[in-house]
């Protein structure tokens, strides 16, 4: 699969995944994987069946004829389901046992993605009269309490970066493979803060998805849309080091295109670029829990602070609807409409006489 990108990689193991995911759950429950192919990513999808899983298996521990069914579940079951049993299955979320047995823990948001899974699976057989009923449509989806956006002030970033250049803070241990990383580790962290890039994004790059002269990366967004991103100077020198670098590493069979690699000269992935982030972030801001999300919040933050644009931060970042920024941002947007109050004036002020 080397001539394939990293987006067309991951998507043919998604759909891997998915099949082996669909083969747990009821038969008619392909239709629907089926049915919402076009509209939806392998991601999605993949998410979809994690979240019918756990509800079959609460059908299975609660409803004792579904339980009588075993494996043979039938599309029926699904309209004798009443508002109250589905209820109860919102209050089993917030805490279920996992397939290990192990206890889960849902939050406000984790139900309701959860409620929502439940809800278009409902209305995809509802909208295709296989169903009659449709009990989950009068279903309430559980109100959240929004919480304040975690993000880096300026200072925290120069510190980050200074602690991934120097590693002043890390353990002896860590220092020994700071020396063979800390290249690689600055770029990739630049790279993240001076673009918003999605972690995805960055390690899905390819060495011949960068131009140096013309300061821009060429990225796959969600769905596999084709996009260029621009960064600055400062981006660009520290991304050029690392390049130099990159040049000496002879990578692995299938990774050889990769950008980012890791000691094991393969591409690195989502989850090491997380627990990078995790163990550099820990060491300068301790109270906040700092993850590569939070290091594209950062600079979508610090783009709205310096244009007050919110479409071009929206552009930026990839967001196909300019609500989703605005509703990450209302607090910069309502920050700027108060300097804004005193700035049109109705009248001349009056000269004050002497008194």
């Amino acid at each position: 699969m080397a001539s394939l990108t990293y987006h067309e990689q991951k998507d043919i193991e998604n759909i891997k995944k998915l099949r082996g995911l669909i083969k747990e759950l009821p038969p008619f429950c392909a239709d629907f994987f089926r049915g919402i192919e076009p509209l939806t990513s392998t991601r999605t999808r993949i998410a979809y069946a994690y979240d019918l899983r756990i509800f079959f298996d609460f059908l299975k521990t609660s409803n004792s004829q579904v339980a009588r069914m075993g494996e043979n579940i039938r599309l029926s079951v699904l309209e004798q389901l009443t508002v109250t049993d589905l209820e109860e299955y919102m209050e089993y979320l917030k805490c279920h046992p996992s397939v290990n047995n192990e206890d889960v823990y849902n939050t406000e948001r984790g139900i309701m993605r959860k409620v929502s899974s439940l809800k278009s699976f409902y209305n995809y057989f509802y909208r295709n009269e296989r169903i009659e009923k449709n009990p989950a449509s009068l279903l309430r989806l559980p109100k959240l309490h929004e919480k304040e956006i975690t993000r880096l002030e300026i200072d925290e970033v120069a510190r980050l970066l200074d602690e991934v250049e120097e590693g002043e803070k890390l353990t002896e241990r860590q220092k020994l493979y700071h020396e063979r990383t800390k290249v690689r580790d600055l770029a990739m962290l630049t790279l993240l803060l001076g673009t918003g890039l999605r972690v995805s994004e960055c390690v899905g790059l390819n060495i011949n998805d960068v131009d140096l002269d013309a300061c821009g990366v060429r990225i796959f967004r969600k769905g596999g849309k084709e996009s260029i991103v621009y960064f600055s100077d400062e981006v660009r020198d520290v991304l050029e080091t690392y390049l130099d670098e990159r040049q000496a590493i002879d990578a692995l069979p299938g990774h050889e295109d990769a950008v980012f690699l890791s000691l094991q000269k393969k591409r690195m992935s989502v989850r090491t670029v997380e627990n990078m982030v995790k163990k550099y972030a820990g060491l300068v801001t301790p109270l906040k829990k700092i993850t590569p999300h939070k290091l594209r919040s950062t600079y979508g933050t610090s783009l709205y602070r310096e244009t007050g644009d919110i479409y071009l931060v929206a552009s930026v970042l990839g967001h196909s609807d300019v609500n989703t920024t605005r509703k990450h941002y209302a607090a910069q947007e309502d920050q700027r409409r108060k300097s804004a109050r005193n700035i049109v004036q109705l009248r001349e002020k009056k000269e004050q006489g002497p008194q």
